[in-house]
């Protein structure tokens, strides 16, 4: 590291300067980034989050087809739960099973 001298400080500060407000913005940018906190929801704002009737809630809690907790004589529902729930419903699509089936049979040439 170059030596520092009285001449050469104003130019120094103003590097350190620099890198200061770049870490600033870097650490300020990554804070916007941060994952949503999971929320919980009542029964209400769970059939209001996936658009469904209340009773239709109770229907699949009754059956144990949707995720929930339950404390005190409470039902609540968590907001990751519900949307990992939803998208276990997606079916694939045809070019998607296509390609399993390729690394299906690729891995069992391998092994023959």
């Amino acid at each position: 590291m170059e030596e520092l001298s009285f001449d050469k400080l104003p130019k120094a500060v103003a590097k350190l300067s620099n890198e200061v407000s770049e870490i600033k913005r870097i650490l300020l940018q990554s804070k916007d980034e941060e994952p949503e906190k999971d929320k919980l929801f009542t029964v209400k704002e769970a059939a209001e989050f996936l658009e469904l009737s209340v009773p239709t809630i109770y229907g699949y809690v009754q059956h144990k087809q949707i995720p929930v907790m339950k404390k005190h004589k409470r039902l609540y529902f968590s907001k990751q739960e519900l949307m990992d729930w939803i998208k276990g419903g997606r079916k694939k699509t045809i070019s998607e099973i296509q390609q399993e089936v390729d690394e299906a049979l690729s891995f069992k040439k391998r092994k023959i």
